[in-house]
């Protein structure tokens, strides 16, 4: 039998490393926190390689003295908690004493702080959890810690380490979430000796918002304010119309400390009912206030995640605190905002677009959508058959396929095609059969590199990424134009849209591009290149395709159908949702008591 014996510090420090310091963004996080803790009003944060080779945060907080500046590398030195009884209301940001430890141990660390009161400033330095020198040295109050080499000790750690544009882009995040919560606080990111951001403290946390998520939302965003027994609530949340496809737009902090908790993205979105599209998810920054000893933070090293006491209660107040921000007025455009730019002078999304021409054959025939009040294919009081109207409204395609064959009887909520064959009933759902439509046209001239035709914006628009996103859509660029579209970098993290398919028709291009991002970055660039550009295509396919609600004329239901005969699986839209719903005179026969 194997002897059990205890571990020696420092691998003991190694492995209790690997739940505080996952990547480079980790350390970032626990050094921005300390630095706040020190009640600092200017930080600056420095990265080369993407933290490979170099992490260096300073601070102008209340630095520290030798002895404690030595105690702080130690495990579980802390002077944020003295008692058993702390752990039960915990207002700091840090609180465990295993950062500095951790990150010591796995790097090549140097630290120099100094008090406020003290002449002098110390020096230490640690080499993989082992300290080689502590000096005196002159500095201005405050701290600044180095980290060389991260993982050098744990080559294991350093081979997951992805490319240095991933590992900028988290803490490129890392930085902007934490400067959402502290606007009172300026914040400089650099990387290879480059100005990446600069936040300067501001009095108007609106201002930080709107600096962080991008000078799109300086208009959309809604105040929150909410105040119950159990939670205050405060924050913005942004229009319906600037929602995302994923959860990486919401930014939720407890007590300064932000948080991923799937109840209170639930209670948001909730908060949004029968404003949002299945599938779409809002742009929010929300601060929750509890009393501290009602949350726990002791969950977990990362101190992302919390648990609340009464749960229940602060998922209703952040859902209340959402709804009653639509009963306020509708936020005004920024001086910075042109009237062209305002969502609410544009048409909308969701509303109906232009013709739909499925090829140059078809569209010279097909005339514009009417949105004037429809006929009724059938009159109420007249004694005709469905087939015999359906022949007299809209004849039957002298075309050969499943589709084509179909007579079309008329339009229902103008969102469904009813149609009929000789033994059933059918109901194609528009949009999602002319999604699957644009997907295989899209998908097609992506393989054969046969460009479709291009339709110039009148303005270009441009787009403003975060920094994960950015890298990834530019190595996406040439395919991107292979399809139609001309994107071009335009500086930092934006890109101009000069370009678009001819088929997706030139509105909410920018919102398209930032859901494409959105799209690659939750996939993952570079292992998986094709399912990164489906995903795209999806997207554009969902953006390009008519919509419900919107009146079609009988022949341009006619051409939807015959495209949808042209492709490979014309029964699922990309996103997997049927096409059409079918019901055979057999069916409707037994339901109307025709047959037994």
């Amino acid at each position: 039998m194997t002897a059990i014996r205890i571990l020696p510090e420092i691998l003991s420090n190694q492995i209790a490393a690997g739940e505080v310091v996952e990547r480079p963004a980790s350390v970032v996080k626990e050094l921005l926190e300390n630095a706040i803790d020190a009640q600092s009003n200017r930080i600056r944060v420095e990265i080369e390689q993407g933290g490979r080779s170099l992490i260096r945060v300073s601070d102008s907080g209340a630095g520290m003295d030798q002895d404690n500046a030595l105690l702080s590398i130690e495990r579980y030195a802390t002077s944020k908690i003295r008692h058993a009884e702390d752990l039960h209301a915990i207002s700091s940001l840090g609180f465990r004493g295993e950062a500095l430890p951790s990150i010591a141990a796995v790097s090549r660390f140097r630290m120099v702080t100094r008090s406020r009161q003290a002449d002098a400033a110390t020096e230490i330095i640690v080499d993989g959890g082992k300290i080689k020198a502590v000096n005196q040295t002159g500095a201005p109050a405050g701290t600044l810690i180095s980290v060389s080499q991260l993982f050098f000790n744990t080559p294991a750690r350093r081979k997951f380490l992805k490319t240095v544009n991933t590992e900028m882009g988290h803490i490129s995040e890392t930085v902007a979430c934490i400067a959402l919560s502290r606007p009172d606080i300026g914040f400089q990111l650099l990387h290879n000796k480059k100005p990446v951001r600069d936040w300067p403290k501001t009095a108007e946390p609106a201002e930080r918002v709107a600096d962080v998520l991008g000078s799109e939302f300086s208009s959309l965003l809604y105040p929150l304010a909410y105040n119950d027994t159990r939670a205050r609530i405060s924050g913005w949340v942004a229009d319906p119309s600037a929602t995302r496809s994923s959860t990486a737009r919401i930014y939720v902090f407890v007590n300064g400390r932000f948080i991923r908790d799937r109840g209170i993205i639930y209670a948001l979105c909730e908060g949004f009912r029968g404003r949002l599209m299945k599938g779409r998810f809002p742009v929010a920054v929300v601060f929750l206030e509890v009393p501290a000893e009602e949350v726990d933070v002791n969950v977990h090293p990362a101190k992302q995640e919390v648990r609340f006491l009464n749960q229940k209660d602060v998922v209703g107040a952040v859902r209340r605190a959402v709804e009653n921000a639509w009963q306020r007025p509708q936020p005004r455009p920024s001086a910075r905002m042109e009237k062209k730019d305002l969502p609410w002078e544009q048409t909308s999304l969701f509303e109906p677009k232009a013709t739909y021409q499925p090829d140059s054959q078809a569209s010279e025939s097909i005339p514009a959508p009417c949105f004037e009040p429809q006929t009724r294919v059938q009159d109420r009081t007249s004694l005709k058959s469905p087939a015999e109207t359906a022949s007299e409204a809209a004849p039957v395609v002298q075309q050969s396929g499943f589709f084509a064959d179909t007579a079309i009887i008329g339009q229902f909520r103008n969102t469904y095609i009813v149609c009929e064959r000789p033994d059933e009933l059918l109901l194609v759902d528009q949009h999602a059969a002319h999604e699957r439509i644009l997907y295989e046209q899209l998908a097609a001239a992506g393989e054969n590199q046969a460009k479709p035709p291009a339709q110039r914006l009148l303005m270009p628009e441009t787009v403003e990424l975060t920094y994960r996103q950015a890298p990834i859509i530019e190595q996406l660029l040439a395919d991107f134009n292979a399809m139609g579209f001309e994107i071009e970098p335009f500086g930092d993290r934006t890109f101009v849209v000069q370009a678009v398919p001819e088929m997706l028709g030139g509105e909410g291009i920018g919102r398209l591009v930032a859901d494409m991002a959105e799209a690659a970055e939750t996939t993952g660039a570079v292992p998986e290149l094709s399912r990164l550009k489906d995903k795209c295509i999806i997207v554009m396919a969902c953006h390009g395709a008519i919509r419900a609600n919107q009146r079609l004329a009988p022949e341009q239901m006619a051409a939807l159908l015959k495209d949808l005969d042209a492709c490979q699986n014309p029964f699922h839209c990309p996103h997997g949702r049927p096409t059409v719903i079918r019901w055979p005179v057999s069916y409707l026969e037994k339901r109307f008591h025709r047959i037994v």
